[in-house]
């Protein structure tokens, strides 16, 4: 623990310890008339990889904020580690790490100096700051680029390097915030293997991502959020089986999938239905009795390149419980 932390610790009282690193009851916000998150209680454990997911506008960057302390609840409490949370909570802060969509480096120095730099703003003595900087570089895979100035790194370098600023000071919780965003596979898959090391150290982490493939790869649980509400909560399994016999099909259209989507969601026999780009999601009870009549109505707004069934999973849930995919 760095001396900022302890220090502020030492002014009040201990907090009391739980295997919760965070709790959140009953958070709401409004931006004006608009709702954002309303009234919503989630919490993660230690050693928990916690997945937030939703579609644009659902709320999840106003959780990240209040949760990160950057922004005030109008209700609601959040205890981080048994300390509660708001925006002049110092103490709370320092258990968390931050790791935003934008990346936040300075390019002139080195990876290594951007490193010691953050651990210096958390007051971490030089002697411990080697060890957590040699640390953090083995976990996101950058140890042997540490010397490079970060204006030489990749996209995915970046990100990486952004994710170890967020562990120089041994947070108990770690948010992530969109970490895959435009970088390329290898580095992508490196952020991913990063993150899944984590959990094994004992650390809570908050992931919000636009690709399902890694919730699913990466959470212990997921809650989906639509309309600043939570609509569903659970392990990826779990959630799946909400579904019971339903059945997931894809069609890929040339001409207009909005309208095809529109016609689809009219049918009786469909209980979702998401068109973005040339792709038309529909989810129905029974895919092969289905089919005919799926086709005949997105036949009558584009030709129908490609058809596929599938079992239900995590992206299958999703759009049940919103009516759009994850990245509509």
């Amino acid at each position: 623990m760095n001396v900022e932390a302890s220090s502020l610790r030492a002014a009040d009282a201990a907090p009391v310890r739980t295997q919760e690193v965070l709790r959140c009851t009953d958070l709401a916000r409004s931006f004006g008339s608009v709702r954002a998150v309303d009234g919503i209680s989630f919490r993660i454990e230690r050693g928990e990889t916690y997945g937030l997911l939703g579609p644009n506008g659902a709320g999840k960057t106003t959780v990240i904020s209040m949760v990160s302390g950057v922004l005030a609840a109008d209700s609601g409490s959040i205890l981080v580690d048994g300390l509660e949370m708001h925006p002049g909570a110092l103490r709370a802060k320092a258990d968390i790490g931050y790791v935003p969509q934008d990346v936040a480096l300075y390019p002139d120095l080195t990876g290594r100096e951007n490193l010691f730099f953050f651990a210096s703003l958390y007051r971490i003595g030089r002697r411990e700051a080697r060890s957590r900087v040699a640390e953090v570089l083995d976990i996101v895979g950058l140890a042997d680029r540490a010397g490079d100035r970060v204006q030489k790194y990749s996209g995915g370098m970046k990100r990486r390097l952004n994710i170890a600023v967020g562990l120089i000071h041994r947070p108990r919780l770690l948010v992530l915030d969109e970490p895959t965003v435009g970088v390329d596979p290898q580095s992508r898959n490196a952020i991913l293997d990063s993150v899944e090391r984590l959990s094994t150290e004992g650390m809570g982490v908050l992931y919000t991502t636009h690709y399902m493939e890694e919730a699913e790869r990466l959470c212990d649980r997921v809650a989906i959020m639509d309309l600043g509400r939570l609509v569903a909560e659970g392990t990826p399994r779990q959630l799946t089986a909400r579904l019971g016999e339903s059945e997931h099909i894809r069609l890929t259209l040339d001409g207009d999938p909005t309208g095809a989507a529109a016609a689809l969601r009219a049918l009786p026999i469909t209980g979702g239905v998401s068109g973005v780009d040339d792709v038309v999601d529909v989810l129905v009870q029974d895919a092969e009795s289905a089919l005919p009549q799926v086709i005949q109505v997105a036949a009558a707004h584009g030709s129908v390149r490609s058809v596929t069934a599938e079992e239900p999973d995590l992206e299958t849930v999703f759009l049940q419980l919103t009516g759009k995919r994850l990245r509509d």
